[in-house]
């Protein structure tokens, strides 16, 4: 079967149809296919298409993903920017689109992969501003540990913690807000101490420069939340635990205990949080030997 594209005589065909492409195609349509297929090289080749040709094509095309983009930014935003990436006024109007919708017209995961693909073409603070848009738009439970998108807080962390303190500072309390899964947040905390925010990749200088401190903002916060984490998540998998589950129910208690030794207090935290547990839960008498075991 014959392209459509190329059934028309030459550069005037395909700009009429990029100018009507709203009678013709879905805007997904319109990005994916009709403008990626103008900007290819075999385009250009096929049609032996002059510079000003394909500058007139390039142009068209992106207006024509502009104009989807503005009309489904959830499924149109990444392939406009790519489209519109080598012309700066254009790839500037892509990005202006995706920041206006991310409060209403985009889903987080949506916004995470623009934002990685911000972050892939060099721009780490734009890359930086739309995560934490993404994270406002997340909620984690406290038993989600598998969700898909821990990878992309995960990451947006990283991010943060790589452009200095101040990014990782303000998107700690998104986190807190956002993510209620206890070993969720511990990853995040032990991530953020191993070095100094803005020094990543930096060889030979950890010993230089002082490490952020867990009894202040921003890091105090977030321990704070992981060792609440920890003790909601313990009474909510105690109303309902069965004998099956309590090794693998003392081993998160192993884990929690790791998060309060954090705290300056933790050792005093974690002994009144067992000795809690012993006492509201004093019927489940197997399970609580096998804390008093563990614990004492």
């Amino acid at each position: 079967m014959a392209n459509p594209f190329f059934s028309l005589p030459g550069v005037h065909a395909l700009d009429t149809i990029m100018q009507n492409w709203f009678t013709l195609f879905t805007p997904t349509e319109a990005t994916s296919i009709v403008a990626t297929t103008v900007m290819s090289n075999s385009t250009i080749v096929r049609l032996h298409l002059d510079c000003l040709q394909q500058e007139k094509l390039a142009g068209s095309a992106r207006t024509l993903a502009l104009q989807c983009a503005m009309k489904d930014p959830q499924n149109c935003a990444l392939s406009a920017l790519t489209l519109c990436e080598k012309e700066r006024i254009a790839f500037e109007t892509a990005y202006q689109i995706v920041l206006d919708a991310a409060t209403t017209g985009m889903s987080y995961s949506q916004l995470f992969t623009v934002a990685r693909y911000m972050e892939h073409r060099g721009y780490p603070m734009r890359a930086y501003k739309l995560a934490t848009l993404a994270m406002t738009h997340l909620n984690l439970s406290y038993n989600q540990d598998t969700h898909p998108a821990i990878n992309d807080v995960l990451w947006a962390c990283a991010l943060s913690h790589s452009l200095g303190k101040n990014e990782l500072a303000a998107i700690i309390p998104l986190v807190v807000k956002s993510v209620k899964c206890a070993t969720v947040l511990s990853d995040i905390l032990r991530r953020c101490t191993l070095t100094t925010p803005g020094m990543v990749g930096l060889q030979g200088r950890r010993n230089s420069v002082k490490l952020m401190s867990l009894d202040k903002a921003p890091l105090r916060q977030l321990l704070d939340a992981t060792i609440g984490a920890y003790i909601n998540t313990t009474h909510s998998r105690l109303t309902h635990i069965s004998p099956r589950h309590y090794g693998e129910f003392i081993e998160f208690l192993s884990k929690a205990r790791e998060t309060f030794l954090m705290s300056h207090d933790g050792q005093i935290q974690f002994t009144q949080f067992i000795d809690n547990l012993k006492q509201i839960y004093k019927g489940k008498k197997k399970l609580m030997m096998l804390v008093r075991e563990r614990f004492g």
